[in-house]
């Protein structure tokens, strides 16, 4: 993941992975509270071949084709009033909302392992694109649009260790970064989509950041229910990088 400390990016993250089913209205969910204990998934990871079967089989639930509420919410409080900025999606899939911030006038890098999700954005919103090998990084692929403000990289998924170490290198002083967990009992479901408690964000981000809660919202449905879960929460952070 070399390539990506020649980037100073103002970062916005939506997590695929973090991000699933259709919102149920805006229900806020704000008063039920958070474990620390991430149960049976405390050792459980997506290997890269089984987020690859998802694509290939289009088992793509996760994708929001009318972008997320959340980030169409709080829009302006990642932008601050800002122009021409830089925007990093890390596991962008395909996410409707590349285009969106680009005909905008914002720069958009993306990065996802999946080279299919990447040539079905391309396609989806027919945008011309060239392709050009990544020479610093093994197997990977670079798909940019020919107008140059959409740069969409395919290579390898980070750890969690790799992916927030990679974002701390990212980040400027004063830089914004909205990200998005899932809230359940881990217990009842193995993942993915996993559990992340704010305690690990804390820990994750802490020395470097301001963590703000900005809204929990009750994201349950059907499909929650038939993973044996009584409660789904989007709930979603900015981060603020002090250091």
């Amino acid at each position: 993941m070399g390539i990506f400390t020649k980037f100073q990016m103002k970062l916005m993250q939506i997590n695929s992975w973090h991000s699933l089913g259709t919102m149920d209205g805006s229900a806020d969910a704000s008063g039920v509270l958070e474990g620390t204990d991430t149960g049976s998934q405390k050792d459980r990871v997506v290997a890269e071949e089984e987020w690859l079967q998802k694509w290939e089989t289009g088992n793509i639930w996760f994708h929001k084709e009318r972008g997320h509420p959340l980030l169409q919410k709080y829009l302006d409080v990642l932008l601050n009033g800002r122009s021409g900025l830089r925007i990093f999606f890390p596991l962008c899939g395909k996410a409707v909302e590349m285009k969106w911030l680009a005909d905008m006038g914002h720069s958009v890098v993306g990065v996802e392992v999946s080279e299919k999700a990447l040539k079905e954005f391309f396609a989806e919103h027919s945008l011309p694109f060239c392709e050009e090998p990544v020479p610093e990084i093994s197997g990977a692929k670079k798909f940019q649009t020919t107008s140059g403000n959409i740069a969409l990289y395919c290579c390898s998924i980070y750890d969690l260790s790799s992916y927030v170490s990679l974002m701390i290198t990212l980040m400027e002083k004063n830089s914004s970064y909205l990200l998005v967990t899932v809230s359940y009992d881990p217990n009842k479901h193995k993942g993915p989509p996993f559990y992340v408690p704010e305690s690990e964000i804390k820990s994750l981000f802490g020395n470097h950041c301001e963590i703000k809660c900005l809204q929990k919202v009750n994201d349950f449905s059907d499909r929650h229910r038939q993973w044996g879960l009584d409660y789904f929460l989007e709930v979603l952070y900015i981060l603020k990088f002090v250091t």
